[in-house]
């Protein structure tokens, strides 16, 4: 079955983030794929350091300690992938930031698997910085040759406290239809 990968920044068990991510996964999977959501809790992924490596190694990054070439071995695998990330101080998580930046290098180093993938960003967010964050997350995608899919609005929701996303129906309406959207595109294209 085709695959997107959800990659979740939060460090938080059951917050906003995992429940977008949830629901993403959920319009994934009515819609003809599979979905897995990995989780950033626990983790911590350092910046890239240009040692070129990747290139080298063709496909394989240098820092081996993180767990960030087992997550790229699963991207490798997929069909789509979908960054969501909580806005802290205005953009994304710096984890986020430090992995995507990572799985481009060795995309560009070795087959360009990121080619082609479908996805997006996601943001969820107390009150500001959602766009802000969706925009320095869709950087990745256009930079990689990835196909972003849309919804009715951009990818955010709104909560501050574990849960309170909830109680954005209209967030939680935009996340489901872009993760059908997201579906419909990899089961067009395969």
């Amino acid at each position: 079955m085709k695959k997107v990968i959800i990659l979740n920044a939060s460090p938080r068990a059951n917050g906003n983030t995992d429940i977008l991510c949830r629901t993403c996964a959920e319009a994934i999977e009515k819609n003809g794929c599979e979905a897995e959501i990995i989780s950033f809790r626990g983790k911590s992924f350092k910046s890239c350091i240009a040692c070129n490596t990747c290139k080298e190694k063709k496909g394989e990054c240098a820092i081996k300690d993180d767990g960030l070439n087992e997550i790229i071995d699963k991207i490798k695998d997929a069909k789509g992938l979908i960054v969501a990330s909580p806005v802290y101080f205005g953009t994304a998580r710096g984890d986020m930031m430090s992995a995507i930046q990572r799985i481009s290098m060795v995309s560009y180093g070795g087959d360009r698997f990121l080619s082609g993938m479908v996805g997006g960003p996601i943001a969820v967010a107390r009150r500001g910085g959602h766009t802000a964050t969706i925009q320095e997350l869709l950087m990745f995608y256009f930079i990689n040759d990835m196909i972003v899919a849309g919804s009715d609005y951009w990818n955010m929701a709104f909560g501050k406290a574990p849960g309170e996303v909830e109680e954005d129906s209209e967030g939680l309406a935009v996340i489901s239809k872009f993760g059908a959207n997201v579906a419909n595109i990899i089961n067009k294209m395969n």
